[in-house]
């Protein structure tokens, strides 16, 4: 799995940026995404779904675990695709929905990152990313009826955190892609864990 990460390092990083682009897109202009809430979260979603898609067909032709990743994929485009097609969704609504696949997606990313915890270190920034995506969706289920500016920071800041998390794995995957180039030692620039 490790293979198909490192060299495919720069899918983790769009993922990052959509993600940040998302988290700055929402502190910048709190007052116009109250009404661009759920156009935002679908793009977001659906181009998330897209790149983690990518990323489990390469995990498929590695013959690696691919499935978590499929997951992530298809719940993040069903996300996205529900919202585009029911634009006057209600808030309360968008926010449970929301909230919902931050939890689902976020346990898809905990489950990747414990199979990648099987063949290196460095898999936190994904298990942080998605813990992050976890206690994002708790925090929206617990408290719905939260002021819907605060409901938009709290995504921003989850967003803003989870693009940083996901672009330092991918910097440090390109780092070890560059260390695993013809003539350096050993398949996996790092020793697997036990």
């Amino acid at each position: 799995m490790v293979t198909v990460f490192d060299r495919h390092w720069w899918v983790l990083a769009l993922r990052g940026v959509a993600a940040l682009t998302l988290g700055a897109g929402l502190f910048l202009w709190p007052g116009m995404t109250l009404a661009a809430l759920a156009p935002l979260f679908a793009i977001y979603a659906v181009a998330d779904g897209v790149l983690a898609l990518i990323a489990a067909v390469w995990a498929a032709r590695w013959h690696v675990s691919w499935w978590p990743l499929l997951a992530e994929g298809g719940l993040d485009i069903a996300a996205g695709g529900v919202v585009l097609l029911w634009p006057g969704m209600p808030l309360f609504t968008l926010i449970a929905f929301i909230a919902v696949w931050a939890v689902l997606t976020g346990a898809s990313s905990i489950v990747t990152a414990v199979l990648l915890r099987r063949a290196m270190a460095g898999e936190w920034f994904l298990l942080l990313s998605g813990v992050g995506s976890v206690l994002l969706g708790a925090l929206l289920l617990a408290f719905p009826g939260a002021g819907v500016l605060a409901v938009v920071w709290l995504i921003g800041a989850y967003a803003l955190a989870s693009g940083i998390l996901l672009l330092g794995f991918a910097v440090r995957l390109r780092g070890w892609q560059h260390r695993t180039a013809p003539g350096a030692a050993g398949p996996w620039p790092l020793a697997p864990r036990a």
